[in-house]
């Protein structure tokens, strides 16, 4: 029998029989891991299996090949949030596609701490535009960590570090002005924030998202959970919405 307590943060449920609850947790030792929360869908645990809340698990499982039995004590709930569209939708998305495309039980303590900071951002921020930014990070963050990070400190075709402005969408390697001409409509835009330079207007931001959405749905769900990316398109037709 091995025994792990951890803290924290709820990615995503499944129901499982007529009381039980399937979570899927990212902890900042062993990455995603899941358990099966026994009661999980009675009237106590459901405020506590919501995406987005920190809680105090324990795992418990005779062999790594078994689903653990699950445990959980909430530590910090943000609940409340589901009742305002954009957060919920962008709680949604954030722990929803952590849930769907990091593996199980590998450490990704980046990725953790990430996820906290930019869920901890749309809790605290009066508006969207106090959290959008830390969106786009966290979506480069986690292409980074699996293997398909954008290449933003150079042009590719010149090599200089100036006037970076486009993105190949087949290669994610920056591009500058002056090495774009004449392909431009055939690039992405690079919005200045993803380079350090200048203030991150709305339209830098939904520039941000469409590039970050290009190469998520290219390289990581490409094929699969659609409904995953379903979330993602529902919260930016919100923030289109909210910002016109």
């Amino acid at each position: 029998m091995t025994v792990r307590s951890t803290t924290a943060i709820v990615c995503a449920i499944r129901h499982h029989g007529e009381h039980g609850t399937i979570a899927r947790l990212l902890t900042p030792d062993d990455g995603l891991v899941a358990g099966y929360v026994r009661g999980g869908r009675s009237t106590r645990m459901r405020p506590v299996l919501i995406p987005g809340n920190v809680v105090q698990a324990e795992l418990r499982a005779r062999t790594s090949a078994q689903l653990a039995s699950l445990t959980v004590e909430l530590v910090q709930s943000r609940g409340p949030l589901l009742a305002e569209p954009l957060p919920a939708a962008a709680i949604e998305w954030a722990c929803g596609f952590t849930a769907a495309t990091l593996p199980e039980e590998q450490a990704y303590p980046p990725i953790h701490d990430a996820l906290g900071a930019l869920l901890d951002a749309v809790e605290a921020a009066p508006a969207a535009r106090g959290w959008a930014v830390a969106l786009v990070q966290y979506e480069r963050l986690l292409l980074g960590e699996l293997g398909f990070g954008l290449d933003l400190d150079r042009c590719a075709v010149t090599g200089s570090r100036e006037g970076l402005a486009f993105v190949s969408p087949a290669t994610g390697r920056a591009v500058s002005r002056a090495g774009a001409v004449g392909y431009e409509k055939r690039l992405l835009p690079l919005p200045p924030f993803l380079t350090g330079w200048g203030e991150s207007e709305w339209g830098d931001i939904l520039d941000g998202l469409a590039l970050t959405g290009h190469f998520i749905a290219r390289n990581l769900l490409a094929d699969r959970r659609a409904d995953v990316l379903a979330a993602r398109e529902r919260l930016v037709e919100r923030l289109k919405r909210a910002i016109a």
